[in-house]
Parts: C-alpha cells; sequence; structure tokens
C-alpha cells in the first residue's frame, strides 16, 4: 500500500548561500520526486529565492529575513490561506516567526528544525521553549551536533535524529582526471590541490592558503566558491607571491569535474561544521583528503583511514599533510579508496530522502 503523500513547507531567512540552502533544495527536490508536494517560504532577496525555480522547487517571497513583526504577520496570513502537513525550519530567525506564528493560529501545524552547524545554543527558557515546546522534532546534520543538544542543552533524545546531507553516490565518482583538467583549463602536469566551499572564515581558506605556500612551487592550488572572505583570500595570495600559482574559480553550477580534476581535497575548517557536503563529495570522486576534527567531520574523516586529520588553524600540521600525501600515492589510493566505501554506504542521497520522509511523516501524525 502506497503511503499518502505529504505537504511539505520549509522556512529560510538566510540571504546566504552554502551547504545549507542547497541541503533544503537537494532534499525538497528527492522528496517532490517522491510525489510529496514541497513550497519555500523565504524573503525575495535571498539567494535560495532565485535559485529555487531551477530545482522545481515552488518558492514564494515573504518579508522573512529579520526577526521583525512585518515577518511574523506574513507567516501568519500566509498559513492561514495554506494548509500543509508540517513546516521544517532552518535558520534562527525563520525558526522563531515560524513557532510564534503557530502559536498565534493555535499550533495547527507541527514543526521540524533542522540544525545545520554546530555553533552552541544559548541554554536560556525561551530558547528552550522554542526547540522542546514549540518545535515537534529536531534534525541535526550529524551526531556530533545531536549529541551537543543533549548533553549540554538537556534537550529530550527521543526527539532529535542526526541525518547528514546525502550525496547523489552515481553523479559524484572518480573521473578521468586529465580530461577534466583539458575542459576546465586547468594544467595538466602539475598537481593540483583543492578546496570547494563558501568563502567564510571558519572554512580554513587562510590557513589553506599558508599551508600552500611551503609547498613545492610545482604545485597548483584551486579554490571553487565564493563569499566574504574573498578580498582578504586574494589580498594574503598577492603578499605571499602566490597568484600565478592559485586558480580563484569562483561559484560553480557544477562541481563534480572540478573534485574530479584534483589531486588532493583539503577542508580546514575551524568552527560551524555539520557533516561537510564538499567533504563528501570529495570523498565519494576518490581524492585523498585533509582536514579537522570539528563538528560532525569525524563521521567522515577517521584519521590515516578515509583521511588525514589534522589540528584546526594549525599550518604547520596542514602543511605537513598535504606534503605527505604529494609524496605518498599509496597512501593517497588507499583514503580514496576508503572513504569512497565509508561514504557510499553511510551518505547517500536515498538514506536522507528516507530517513527525511519518515521523520516528516511521523511529525505530521504525531
Amino acid at each position: 500500500m502506497t503511503s499518502p503523500k505529504l505537504s511539505i513547507v520549509h522556512t529560510e531567512a538566510s540571504l546566504g548561500w552554502g551547504g545549507q540552502e542547497l541541503r533544503i533544495l537537494g532534499e525538497s527536490k528527492g522528496l517532490m520526486e517522491r510525489g510529496h508536494e514541497v513550497r519555500l517560504l523565504c524573503p525575495p532577496q535571498s539567494r535560495i529565492f532565485a535559485e529555487a525555480p531551477a530545482w522545481g522547487l515552488p518558492v514564494v517571497a515573504l518579508p522573512i529575513g529579520e526577526k521583525k513583526l512585518r515577518g511574523l504577520a506574513a507567516l501568519r496570513a500566509w498559513f492561514r490561506k495554506n494548509r500543509c502537513d508540517v513546516i521544517s525550519t532552518h535558520s534562527s530567525t525563520d525558526s522563531w516567526l515560524s513557532a510564534l506564528s503557530m502559536l498565534l493560529l493555535g499550533r495547527p501545524y507541527p514543526i521540524v528544525r533542522t540544525r545545520h552547524i554546530s555553533a552552541p545554543i544559548s541554554t536560556d527558557f525561551l530558547t528552550r521553549w522554542l526547540y522542546t515546546r514549540a518545535t515537534s522534532h529536531i534534525v541535526t546534520a550529524g551526531v556530533a551536533l545531536r549529541k551537543e543538544l543533549i548533553e549540554r542543552n538537556g534537550f529530550p533524545a527521543a526527539r532529535i535524529d542526526s541525518v547528514p546531507t546525502g550525496i547523489d553516490t552515481e553523479r559524484f565518482r572518480a573521473g578521468d582526471r586529465n580530461a577534466a583538467r583539458k575542459a576546465l583549463g586547468l594544467p595538466t602536469g602539475q598537481p593540483l590541490v583543492g578546496i570547494v566551499a563558501t568563502l567564510r572564515s571558519w572554512k580554513g581558506h587562510l590557513y589553506l592558503i599558508e599551508a600552500f605556500a611551503g609547498l613545492p612551487k610545482t604545485v597548483r592550488l584551486v579554490i571553487v566558491g565564493d563569499g566574504p572572505m574573498r578580498p582578504q583570500l586574494e589580498a594574503r595570495v598577492d603578499k605571499l607571491g602566490l597568484r600565478e600559482r592559485t586558480l580563484f574559480a569562483g561559484n560553480q553550477a557544477d562541481v563534480v569535474p572540478w573534485l574530479q580534476a584534483l589531486d588532493i581535497f583539503a577542508l580546514p575548517s575551524y568552527a560551524n561544521e555539520g557533516v561537510p557536503q564538499a567533504l563528501v563529495q570529495a570523498m565519494l570522486t576518490r581524492l585523498p583528503c585533509v582536514t579537522t576534527n570539528v563538528g560532525s567531520i569525524a563521521e567522515v574523516a577517521t584519521d590515516g583511514r578515509t583521511a588525514l586529520v589534522v589540528p584546526p588553524r594549525n599550518v604547520t600540521g596542514l602543511r605537513y599533510a598535504l606534503n605527505r600525501l604529494l609524496d605518498d600515492g599509496m597512501l593517497r589510493e588507499q583514503l580514496a579508496e576508503t572513504a569512497r566505501t565509508h561514504c557510499a554506504a553511510n551518505f547517500s542521497r536515498e538514506r536522507m530522502l528516507d530517513r527525511m520522509e519518515d521523520i516528516y511523516r511521523q511529525a505530521a501524525h504525531r
């Protein structure tokens, strides 16, 4: 017997662009393909509002980018006219506005709150109300984030699930490295170290650039992504005399060929991580990786087994690990194969969709 379809409404107040927004779009597309009705409410000036139509996701512009009465009134009015089975919130602002709008309407629809990052949550009374009384269920993007909410905040364990973002294991796989480089205009005879991440401070780009400065001059650095740190990163590259060896590729609609072109992937984050999508994507592409033990990264990166793990904000350790991989082809192959196997088994797109579908259905019928 086929289960009835769900009507799911996502809210997102963030104006930025990164793994959180991509998770919303990817999850929504997958659940729509399974027959569910999914809609997104977000500010008209947000990047996700502009991107949603390309994913086939119906989107509604509402002024919910700030915690103001105008946004609360807009959400309340929208939910009075539009029914759903469950509301899925993602940032602090839209979570508060959604919770208050449901309170004003008599709580007609349950809220599932997803925590994408590992930043600590306040322990005050109002925040506890938001996460316990106002929210039906909490989803975290990693086990470490779930543990934090249980042990530090004292939230009920039975109402929190860890569901990391799932990646399409067929799309992200190894390809012809030289062919990818030729297609992208990258050098074919030199080692390429790369990172794919929004250019935010906590992703550790500055530490990677410092470490890269000490690598052999034949090595090139490829930085895929854009963001607020770009001027600082470019200035640091110029100060260290690395401009000829560094490529700022900007945002790329399809990162697969960029990953397939690399020899080594680095993600030296020092804060705010769940299970980073880019790290899983790199591992599925059979890239040897260097990363840190921040947030829930340890769920994918085991030192010496699926990656080389270095202390955060440690240029010396990062440089040593990169040099070690550059010098040891057998280690690169071993890490790449083990990481691909681990991620394919535990971080697939279908696994994420199965779990989120079940959580939304339970919340809707609770």
